[in-house]
């Protein structure tokens, strides 16, 4: 039951904002249906992409050959990855931010996959035409300053680029300074940065919104970004259940941010315990340790 807080929320805040929340909401599910059917032991095979339909692929423009081989990725990644990665860097200033390419962004970000997440941003960061650079750090922060519409998605892209490398210290200064705003809809969207960022210090002020904002909406998406949404890496994920445990022992915590942390949980470890913390700290205790004491990538590569 608290593993549907953490699926798709379309809607769920539409009505109580207008602009840009609601319609990112309307676009961005970021998890699957209330229930998940079994996977069948034998999948069915994907038809692999002909050599020439990959041909015909590298003939087009630019941005048909990013909406083709994004489409193709979140089907089948091997063969599109590899063309991505060899492309992307020459579309920058040749991309439109389309409704058609950004929700195919969307759709790749929900994917399985992290090279397939990381291979959106990196092409939704080249529509935008930002670069690896301070430069565009700089230029996000000006938008995000200037109190107009587009300060919204500029929190979610600086959330990309400090994951890409890019003034990552600055980009978590200026997401958590944000993330403490009197507006809600700015801190949503400072929240949704956060989750885009997904280093240890993202994960860490995660989860003090998922237990200080006073806001439940803004909480499940902390809790989201803590669980599924995002970029953060398997690996990072499970570092924060010890600390989602102790939150779980925690009485001062309301109904509604206790079924959070049990969603984040149930979200990151792929168990179903309720709220029994007995019964976590059991599954967690005679967990595989060298999952919980691998080193931890820095961040998720397109590789």
């Amino acid at each position: 039951m608290a593993a549907a807080l953490l699926s798709t929320v379309a809607g769920f805040l539409a009505a109580q904002y207008q602009g840009a929340v609601a319609h990112w909401l309307n676009i961005h599910t970021v998890g699957a249906a209330t229930t998940q059917p079994a996977r069948a032991l034998v999948s069915t095979p994907q038809p692999r992409t002909a050599d020439s339909d990959l041909e015909a692929i590298s003939h087009l423009a630019p941005q048909q050959q990013a909406e083709r081989l994004l489409e193709l990725a979140i089907k089948q990644p091997d063969p599109a990855l590899s063309l991505i990665r060899r492309n992307c860097a020459s579309w920058r200033g040749h991309l439109e931010d389309s409704d058609r390419l950004f929700h195919q962004v969307l759709e790749a970000l929900n994917s399985d996959d992290p090279r397939v997440r990381v291979a959106a941003v990196e092409i939704d960061l080249a529509a935008n035409n930002l670069g690896d650079s301070p430069e565009s750090v700089e230029k996000l922060e000006r938008q995000i300053k200037s109190g107009a519409e587009d300060r919204f998605m500029a929190l979610w892209r600086l959330g990309s680029l400090g994951n890409r490398g890019v003034e990552p210290v600055e980009v978590f200064r200026t997401l958590r300074l944000y993330a403490h705003s009197r507006n809600q809809e700015v801190r949503f969207w400072a929240v949704e940065g956060l989750s885009m960022l997904g280093n240890d210090a993202a994960m860490s002020a995660l989860l003090d919104i998922l237990v200080r904002d006073p806001a439940t909406q803004i909480r499940q998406r902390a809790a989201n970004g803590l669980g599924k949404s995002g970029l953060l890496t398997g690996e990072q994920r499970l570092t924060a259940v010890p600390h989602l445990l102790n939150l779980l022992d925690d009485d001062s915590l309301d109904e509604a941010t206790q079924n959070l942390v049990c969603a984040a949980l149930e979200a990151i470890t792929g168990a179903s315990l309720g709220k029994d913390s007995d019964a976590w700290r059991d599954w967690w205790a005679h967990h595989d340790s060298r999952e919980k004491h691998s080193s931890r990538p820095s961040g998720l590569s397109l590789a």
